[in-house]
Formats: C-alpha cells, sequence, structure tokens
C-alpha cells in the first residue's frame, strides 16, 4: 500500500519504472551474500569478533540503488572484515534534497525535481534494501538522517539560496569545495555540458549545493563517531561521493575512491581523489620506467586491438560491435584524414587545470571552423556512441551543437552520428593524426602508433607521448603542423606502449569472482565460500584491501 500511495506522487512510466525498481530491490535484486558468508557460522562471527580491534573503515556507499555499487562496496566490507578491520558502511536514508540517484531518465520532470527533488519511490528503492543485506550480515550500518537536525538542513539552504548565481558552481563551504561537486552532480542529473539554457538549472544547482553542504554535515559527524582510519567511496565525484572524499582529505583521512574498470572483471582504485583526477596527475615515474617483457607487451597491444570488438571488456557503448567499413563516409582518398573523437558532454565535469577550451563544446566548433578554411585536408567527427547508450543518455548532443553554430557543415567535415556502425578503430587507422579533448582513446591510439593532439584533459596528457595543447592559440599552432610526416614509431610508441599497459594491467585490478550479470544488478560475486574472500585466496582482493589498509599503491604486477 505504501509503494501504490508513493506512485500517485510521481503517474506515468518514470513512475512506473521506479515502481517495478522497488518490487525487484525486495524481491532479490541485491545479491543475497549469506549463502557464502554464512552469517552464523563460527568462522564469520570470529572474523567479527577479531575485527573490533582492527583499523576502522567507513565505507561510504550512500546510494544504495545503484546495485553494482552497493554489491562491490558489499564485497569489501566482508573481504577488509576478514583482514582485521572493523567496518562501517553508510547510506543516505532519504535526508539529501538531490544525489547522483537522480537521473533524468529516472526523474524526467525537471520543473518538479527543481521545486521537490527526489520522488519517494526513488528513496524507497534506494536505502533499506540495501542497508538491510548488509545488517543482515552482522556488520555495522550508519544512516546520514541520524546525524541531521532541521537546523542543518535550514542552514544547508541559507548557504545554497544566498549564494550568488555567478558563485554557486564554486562555492566554498568551511573551506570544502561543495560548488565542484553540486555543480557536476546537476549537469549529471540533466546529461548536459552546461545548465545553459536549462530553465531550471540554476534551482536543481541550488539544490545540489543544499544536499552537498548536508551531506559535509552529515559525513563530519559520522567521521567523528567512527574515527575511521580510512573512508572509502565509490566514483569519487558528484553528490554525496565527491563531497565524502573531499571532507576526509580536509580532516587528513586517507580516503580510496573505485570504480568499475573497462577490463572486464577489473576496478580500479584510487588514493585520495577519482580516478579522473589520480590519472592525470600519477608520478610518470610510476611506469615510464618499466621495461616491458614480451608477455606484457604482447598481451596489451593483443587487448588494444580487442576493443575494436569489445570482447575483453564489460563496459561497452555498442550494443554490437562496429564494424571497419568506411565506404559510406564517402571519405576524398585524396586528402589527408583526421578523426576527432568526442566525449559525452555532462559526464565528470569537474575542474581541469590544463584545458586549453572552455569546454569541449568550444573546442569542437573551432576545430570545425579551422577545418572549414583548409580544403586540403578533411575532418571526420566521431560522435561518442554513449551519447544516446550511456546511462543516463545525453541530452547534449555533439552534433546539434555543431548544426546550431554551422548552417551548413564544411564540404571536408563529417559527423558520424553515436549510433554509427562505423568502426572508430577503423577511422583512426585511416587517419593521419586524432584529434581529442578528454576520452581515454587517447592511450589506445598512441599506443597502435596514431599521433593524438590534446586539447582537454585527457589521461593520455603529460606523459611524453601525444601533442599536449596548453592554450587555444597553441591548439591552432599544432593544428597548424598537419598532416603530420608519419606514425609514432621508436622509443616514444614504446613509451606509448607503456603507458596502456600500465593504465589497462596496472591500475585496472582484476576481481575474476565478480561477474557480469544482465540486468540492474550488473554484478554477481561468484564465491563458492568465505574463505574465497580471505587473505591469499585472490591476489587482485589482496592487492585492493592491502591498500586500503595500508595505503600501498593500487596497482596490479601480474597479467593474468
Amino acid at each position: 500500500m505504501k509503494l501504490r500511495a508513493r506512485l500517485r506522487d510521481m503517474p506515468g512510466l518514470a513512475g512506473a519504472r521506479l515502481l517495478r525498481l522497488n518490487i525487484l530491490a525486495r524481491l532479490g535484486l541485491h545479491q543475497d551474500f549469506a549463502g557464502f558468508v554464512r552469517p552464523a557460522s563460527r568462522d564469520w562471527r570470529d572474523a567479527i569478533a577479531r575485527a573490533q580491534e582492527g583499523p576502522r573503515v567507513l565505507v561510504a556507499t550512500s546510494t544504495g540503488g545503484h546495485f553494482a555499487i552497493a554489491a562491490i562496496d558489499r564485497l569489501l566490507a566482508v573481504a577488509l572484515t576478514l583482514r582485521g578491520a572493523q567496518v562501517t558502511s553508510a547510506f543516505c536514508d532519504g535526508v539529501l534534497p538531490a544525489c547522483m540517484m537522480c537521473e533524468v531518465n529516472l526523474v524526467p520532470d525537471t520543473g518538479r525535481f527543481a521545486r521537490h527533488g527526489p520522488p519517494r519511490l526513488l528513496c524507497a528503492y534506494c536505502h533499506a534494501p540495501a542497508a538491510a543485506q548488509v545488517e543482515a550480515l552482522g556488520l555495522p550500518v550508519a544512516r546520514l538522517g541520524e546525524t541531521l537536525t532541521e537546523h542543518d538542513h535550514a542552514r544547508a539552504w541559507a548557504f545554497a539560496k544566498a549564494t550568488p548565481e555567478s558563485e554557486l558552481a564554486h562555492a566554498s563551504w568551511e573551506g570544502l569545495p561543495v560548488g565542484e561537486h553540486a555543480h557536476a552532480g546537476a549537469l549529471r542529473y540533466l546529461a548536459r555540458g552546461s545548465l545553459g539554457d536549462e530553465p531550471h538549472g540554476t534551482r536543481i544547482l541550488r539544490r545540489y549545493l543544499a544536499a552537498s553542504v548536508l551531506t559535509a554535515i552529515a559525513y563530519g559527524r559520522l567521521m567523528d563517531r567512527v574515527r575511521p582510519a580510512v573512508v572509502v567511496a565509490h566514483h569519487g565525484i558528484y553528490v554525496p561521493q565527491g563531497m565524502v572524499a573531499a571532507l576526509a582529505r580536509a580532516r587528513g583521512i586517507r580516503a580510496v575512491t573505485w570504480n568499475p574498470a573497462y577490463r572486464r572483471h577489473c576496478f580500479i582504485f584510487s588514493h585520495d581523489d577519482t580516478y579522473h583526477h589520480t590519472l592525470m596527475d600519477e608520478p610518470v615515474a610510476r611506469w615510464a620506467g618499466r621495461q616491458l617483457d614480451p608477455a606484457e607487451r604482447e598481451a596489451t597491444l593483443a587487448y588494444l586491438e580487442s576493443r575494436a570488438d569489445g570482447r575483453g571488456d564489460w563496459i561497452r557503448f555498442h550494443a554490437e560491435p562496429e564494424t571497419g567499413d568506411l565506404a559510406q563516409l564517402a571519405l576524398d582518398p585524396a586528402k589527408p584524414t583526421f578523426v576527432a573523437y568526442t566525449n559525452v558532454f555532462w559526464d565528470a565535469q569537474l575542474h581541469y587545470p590544463a584545458n586549453a577550451f572552455a569546454d569541449q563544446r568550444a573546442w569542437l566548433l573551432e576545430t570545425v571552423r579551422w577545418f572549414a578554411a583548409r580544403p586540403d585536408l578533411q575532418l571526420v567527427i566521431r560522435v561518442h556512441p554513449a551519447e544516446i547508450t550511456g546511462s543516463p543518455s545525453s541530452r547534449q548532443r555533439a552534433a546539434d551543437e555543431i548544426a546550431a553554430a554551422f548552417s551548413r557543415l564544411p564540404a571536408n567535415v563529417t559527423v558520424v552520428p553515436p549510433d554509427s556502425p562505423v568502426s572508430s578503430y577503423a577511422l583512426a587507422r585511416r587517419a593521419n593524426a586524432a584529434l581529442i579533448y578528454g576520452t581515454k582513446m587517447g592511450v589506445e591510439l598512441t599506443a597502435l602508433g596514431i599521433p593524438v593532439i590534446v586539447a582537454g584533459e585527457a589521461w593520455v596528457r603529460n606523459k611524453g607521448i601525444t601533442h599536449d595543447a596548453a592554450t587555444k592559440s597553441h591548439y591552432l599552432e599544432l593544428l597548424s603542423q598537419l598532416p603530420f610526416p608519419g606514425r609514432i614509431d621508436g622509443e616514444r610508441r614504446e613509451r606509448a606502449i607503456a603507458y596502456a599497459h600500465h593504465f589497462f594491467f596496472r591500475r585496472m585490478i582484476p576481481l575474476p569472482l565478480v561477474v557480469p550479470e544482465p540486468g540492474p544488478r550488473r554484478f554477481t560475486i561468484s564465491a563458492p565460500a568465505l574463505d574465497r574472500l580471505a587473505p591469499g585466496a585472490d591476489p587482485g582482493l589482496d592487492a585492493i584491501c592491502e591498500g586500503i589498509l595500508q595505503g600501498t599503491p593500487f596497482e596490479y604486477s601480474r597479467v593474468d
């Protein structure tokens, strides 16, 4: 009856979808760990007892409605307990006025969201079922609502409403970057790279700003109570996860962030910040001084070749492998070809100091203008497939931005839409060089010998491999050098392969016991018994837990 009452608050297809998720969340969409943990067993009870004197870990799941994320957090909680850590898992119990559970495909009425925030049906399937799974294991659970008062909500909203509109995205509260993560969260909800013409954009951003402040207050009190040695948070950006990591850093508490990686069964963990930042800033010496052995080099190149059809990955953006057929593009064989690869506009919109342009749109339009004046060259813009296959799908499309700026596309510029089967990799092999803003394809293309010009916050920047634009004028200067004389080869190519190995094999840690699952669960933990998660049973899990508990680098030294 309660679910039906909540459905009246949100009728239509979105309400029906949320109702279905509520039912599924209660009927088993969260994997039951009891089968292999066996909460009543002596082994597990003894592990919990030993952990009472161990280092304290706060696992900030926060958004339990992300079923796959909650499963990995639960896996970490069990594995860390077996290694002697006292683990507390934290969840939002519906007290935040906005969060990263809010997506425009789930909450499509942006005006209603601006006024009222998350619908009750959304919070209902997010918190209780996930928290219950942790409690069933006998592990402690903390809820944000236990720490917040009406006065806290009033303070947060007063701050959000009083902040001038021009300062919202950069607002600081008690020294914390609440505005940056609020802005990223609002863009993620709206699935756009800027608030731009969104009629409710400013109100939504203020809502996320209030949520960011409340996150800081709530987790501050949780940290006071739990006194963790380390905080673990998925993503490390948006609201609430970005604020959790930022608060831990401000308090001198080690923070660990994580995310599913591209390679099948793999995850990427980072210390102190989201991997979007750490992969840009990590010391080059972490990988540049290593000489790959023949097996490592062969495995790296084989994996890069597999990226064309995604057979080695579990994060893919094409339902079917792309074909290599470029004939439909009618490219001029007499002209040098260059390919610009886009990003999804809203994804991971954080502050990066190295950008040559204000945003991807500015880069794209300037690139088209430059090629319009160079009819002797041809440009292909390959729009990222995740514009339509990502979650949420983007409401700001590259082709629309280009069409709005150019009434007629220059004859030497071709736009390949996101749903095209044309292979991004076949295009790269045809190209004299690739142009990127922030896509990780720069890592792949350089290792395959293809020159790359970087205009944004790509991870391959500053690795001694690519042509990195520092400013707009510098970018135009790099374009003026086109076409390049040939492929990347020799020592520079080997350096690119070494970085690709570091990126895809050392920084992406395999957990073979995590297997893909169709549907919203996404992952299933294939552990036949508790000892499968114990120290020494899984080298990937050992590397992750050691990094969390001891602060060692999250790197994996084997080629499996």
